[in-house]
């Protein structure tokens, strides 16, 4: 596990030299803005005869701010969305190195939060950035200027301006828990959006569902996100309004107070008044900015306590590039914990004996909620068994490297497989040949099996892309199949993979494709309920509330027969023999007395 970097040491990491230039950039721009009202100042007491320099110092200054305004955004655009590719690009490498456990714990809610509006938040505050430091530094200019003219008009404005300060600062901690209920509450948004598209057929056909979900969850998350944030936010602009407004008292103090006490004339006391209001729009300005930080270190914050525990595995070239003949993939007294919709208590799969040999097909049979899609992630490498353990090719399989190893050998379409647009990393840099040359030899291969597919005629390869993949939910795991049969891995895990297929491609699926995979020498483990196709396999596995109660042959011819008979009595009742009409049996009956 590595510590997640600071926000400051991704602004920097990211940015090289351009957020110093861009620093840069700002306070010469706000050291010029407090030239101007400098000058300003000078010239309501400067006779019209003695303006000419001013006019050019004037002239300069204003150049000044305009070139060094400017140059200040555009590199401040530039910094901001480098800083946000490499934040994603951070996150994105960060789960990709991530055991597919803790993927499962994130969540796809939280992951989409984390690179959409979390790292928004952190990228926009580089958008505020120069003007906080360009209204920072006329702020600061100011009240420099105002310490030249008088020091005791001085002290009032920098009571004003820390009054200002703990005002923000004391409803900065409740708003910081409003701002974060919300963050939490955008994550069950960002998911119950999701649910629109993903349900989108279950909420068409129900209208009352289709209601009921959007008056009720969707609502729900809505209003919370909106309650929090207005809550959260409404505190922060209340303190600020409150700092902005005692500039005015200020004013008003200096103006009818102690303008005399002090001995200031009529154009002193002005020079005082225009510098405040002058003062007034940086800093309500800069305290404005004040909430985007808030919210930015929140969602950074988000950012490392999501990603920030999530172990790497770090897995080196050397250990994944395994060309060993295969033999056989074994599990060995292996058990694994998880919990279960509607169950409180963990569900235990195991200890587990299971081998898979080269050149073998196995079904794995078992009721719903019997383990067989976790024992199958177990198999392929996706999970680490908590006890026991994992061989490959009789050697155990104990690191980081030699799990990557492990799932290198191994390809899958699971029941909720992820179809790609294109078959990414099957035009291996290890192949013969110059790019091209790859991807010809690949739509040739992925063309020959989508003809055996029978998808020919909806779906073709070309550069490793598939043309189109609106199709039905049998015909993308077709699809999904021939990426993974590309991949000519020596262990293939189909995880109910006819379930969505028409009959007569379920007897192709189980009399052409799996004997095929067999005699490549894959070792396939095939989970199914498809009774009447176990003949088609070496051995049959049953699971049973996650042990495993049977497995071989013998048994397999014998749940193969009692489906045969089952099958018959089934089809005798539904299709009773027809009487003949007596014609026929006349016929029938003189061709046997003949």
């Amino acid at each position: 596990m590595s510590a997640f970097p600071s926000l400051r040491n991704v602004l920097f990491r990211a940015s090289g030299h351009l957020l110093a230039f861009a620093i840069v950039a700002s306070l010469a721009g706000g050291a010029a803005s407090v030239g101007l009202i400098a000058t300003i100042n000078r010239a309501l007491s400067t006779p019209a005869d003695q303006l000419t320099a001013l006019g050019l110092r004037f002239a300069a200054l204003a150049m000044a701010v305009l070139l060094c305004r400017t140059a200040a955004l555009m590199l401040f655009v530039r910094l901001n969305q480098t800083v946000l590719a490499s934040l994603r690009e951070h996150i994105a490498g960060r789960l990709l190195a991530s055991p597919y456990a803790e993927l499962e714990r994130v969540g796809t809610g939280r992951g989409l939060a984390l690179l959409g509006e979390d790292t928004n938040q952190v990228a926009t505050l580089l958008v505020a950035l120069p003007f906080v430091v360009m209204n920072g530094t006329i702020v600061l200019g100011c009240l420099a200027y105002l310490a030249y003219l008088s020091w005791q008009v001085f002290l009032f404005a920098l009571i004003a301006v820390l009054t200002g300060s703990i005002c923000y600062r004391l409803s900065r901690k409740r708003s910081q828990r409003y701002l974060r209920d919300a963050g939490r509450w955008h994550d069950v948004l960002i998911e119950r959006f999701g649910a629109i598209f993903a349900g989108a057929k279950e909420l068409k056909l129900h209208r009352q569902r289709r209601e009921a979900f959007a008056s009720g969850p969707l609502a729900e998350a809505i209003d919370a996100v909106r309650v929090n944030r207005t809550q959260g936010l409404s505190l922060l602009y209340l303190s600020l309004t409150i700092g902005s407004t005692l500039f005015f008292a200020v004013i008003g103090i200096i103006l009818f107070v102690v303008q005399r006490p002090l001995g200031a004339d009529a154009a002193v006391a002005s020079g005082y008044t225009l510098v405040f209001l002058y003062m007034m729009a940086p800093l309500e300005g800069l305290l404005n900015s004040l909430p985007q930080f808030n919210l930015a270190r929140i969602a950074y914050q988000r950012i490392a306590d999501t990603t920030g525990p999530l172990a790497v595995e770090q897995a080196r070239a050397d250990a994944v590039a395994d060309r060993r003949p295969f033999g056989e993939l074994a599990m060995r007294g292996v058990t694994h914990r998880y919990f279960r919709d509607g169950e409180d208590g963990a569900f235990t799969l195991g200890p587990i004996d299971l081998s898979l040999r080269a050149g073998e097909v196995v079904f794995l049979v078992g009721g719903n909620g019997s383990g067989k899609t976790t024992l199958a992630k177990l198999l392929v490498g996706l999970y680490a068994p908590e006890r026991g353990s994992v061989l490959l090719n009789g050697e155990t399989i104990a690191d980081a490297p030699g799990r990557e190893r492990h799932r290198q050998q191994c390809t899958a379409v699971f029941s909720d497989f992820h179809l790609f647009d294109s078959l990414l990393g099957a035009a291996s840099e290890g192949e013969e040949g110059d790019l091209q040359g790859r991807y010809a030899a690949l739509d040739a291969r992925a063309n020959e099996l989508l003809a055996r597919l029978q998808l020919q005629h909806k779906v073709t390869v070309r550069d490793g892309a598939f043309s189109t993949r609106a199709l039905s939910q049998g015909q993308r795991k077709r699809l999904a199949l021939v990426a993974a049969c590309l991949e000519d891995r020596p262990v293939i895990v189909l995880d109910e993979w006819a379930a969505d297929q028409d009959p007569s491609f379920k007897t192709v699926f189980y009399r052409e494709i799996v004997p095929a995979l067999r005699a490549q020498g894959k070792a396939v483990l095939v989970i199914s309920h498809d009774d009447r196709y176990f003949d088609a396999g070496d051995r049959i596995v049953l699971l049973e509330q996650g042990r495993i109660r049977e497995q071989g042959t013998e048994h397999q011819r014998e749940h193969q027969r009692e489906y045969q008979r089952e099958y018959q009595r089934e089809h005798q009742r539904e299709h009773p023999p027809a009487a003949e009409p007596a014609d026929v049996a006349i016929a029938t009956g003189r061709q046997r007395a003949a």
